[in-house]
């Protein structure tokens, strides 16, 4: 029996109602002051039994991709530790990576609470956090101190300051690679959340352009640079993305962000305000992502023969669905909504799930699935 699935989930969702973003910032400390102490008795203990308990060695799972080795394609996507305060333990709970951020140039507060939200009916959450965290320099100095003991790859995701005139995009981005650049393994150029006023139209080819130029100018030690994209664009606008891609020596795209789509919910009205969800800003992850996410992996894959590699992500709840984003095209895979539903024990059951796919289609490794269901154009 899963206690956190029987136990803890229902009482925080339901009974208690506790405030998402308050369980999560609880959380988050709790792991930290963990973290910090990973190296003492009992807290190395701590970290065994962790490891024990949610983690899968597999080679067969193991992939390398931008010259950097991951242990298994599962990784905690961008937005649950924006500042990094975790990073030495989320291979404790089995991820083969994790993403940090994102994360601004200058520290920003985000937007008025309440601005997280749960949609139990629909395993969906709403969010408009709008980029909270401390900073990139910030980050770079915790980064600093942790990088030599980090035992997983990191993943920084950067995000615009709201202070920063859109005109001025390009230069913002490129100071927060400058500051980070040495520290992580790979970069994200997020132009694709809804809760930064004006930032999903640094989608377009022209604005996308320059960051991407300001950004290359400055990676001198080539790291790898990913944009993440939104799942609410239309073929043609990523087609012009994949394009820059190409331009600019990219090294892969992120498949999805959350979305700003409303129908097919079946939430209607959002208990904590009372308003109908069709008036509640913000974007939506978890299940309703699900389909859309992997039709763009699935489309992308198809565009450039499988030769840009995707990191795929958008209501991951189980091993079936980690399976179809794989065989769709992506090579690594991401999760966030799904993790805080289902519980520390997803990510082993999703890894021994992926396991048994790889049996049951004749594969020895995880890197002959991928893309493996995608007709050739």
């Amino acid at each position: 029996m899963d206690i956190y699935r029987t136990g803890i989930q229902p009482l925080l969702f339901s009974r208690l109602k506790v405030d998402p973003e308050w369980a999560h910032q609880q959380s988050l400390a709790l792991l930290s002051w963990v973290a910090g102490r990973r190296n003492q008795f009992p807290f190395s203990q701590i970290e065994n039994q962790l490891k024990s308990a949610f983690s899968i060695n597999s080679t067969r799972l193991n992939q390398t991709v931008w010259g950097v080795s991951f242990q298994n394609p599962l990784g905690l996507a961008a937005g649950f530790d924006k500042n990094g305060v975790a990073a030495e333990i989320w291979h404790s709970f089995g991820f083969g990576f994790a993403e940090l951020g994102t994360v601004t140039f200058h520290p920003q507060p985000g937007n008025p609470q309440p601005r997280l939200f749960r949609l139990p009916q629909d395993q969906a959450v709403l969010n408009r956090m709008g980029f909270n965290n401390q900073g990139a320099a910030a980050l770079a100095a915790r980064l600093a101190q942790q990088s030599s003991a980090l035992p997983l790859p990191i993943g920084i995701n950067l995000g615009k300051s709201k202070i920063t005139p859109l005109e001025d995009a390009a230069a913002d981005y490129r100071d927060s690679f400058r500051q980070l650049k040495q520290l992580g393994n790979y970069f994200v150029v997020n132009v694709s959340s809804p809760n930064t006023p004006g930032l999903r139209a640094l989608q377009d080819s022209t604005q996308l352009s320059q960051i991407l130029e300001a950004i290359q100018t400055e990676n001198q030690e080539n790291k790898p640079i990913l944009v993440k994209i939104a799942p609410d664009l239309e073929w043609e606008a990523i087609a012009d993305i994949l394009e820059l891609a190409q331009r600019y020596k990219l090294a892969g795209i992120i498949a999805t962000n959350t979305t700003i789509r409303r129908d097919g919910l079946t939430t209607a009205v959002v208990s904590r305000t009372g308003k109908p969800i069709s008036e509640e800003a913000g974007g939506i992850s978890g299940a309703p992502v699900r389909q859309r996410s992997t039709e763009v992996i699935r489309w992308i894959w198809q565009q450039t023969q499988g030769q840009l590699p995707i990191i795929g992500v958008g209501g991951i709840f189980t091993a079936e669905d980690a399976w179809e984003k794989i065989t769709a095209g992506a090579c690594l895979i991401q999760t966030y909504t799904g993790w805080i539903y289902e519980g520390p024990t997803m990510v082993k059951e999703i890894l021994l799930g992926l396991l048994q796919r790889l049996d049951e289609a004749g594969f020895d490794s995880l890197s002959e699935a991928v893309g493996s269901q995608v007709d050739s154009k």
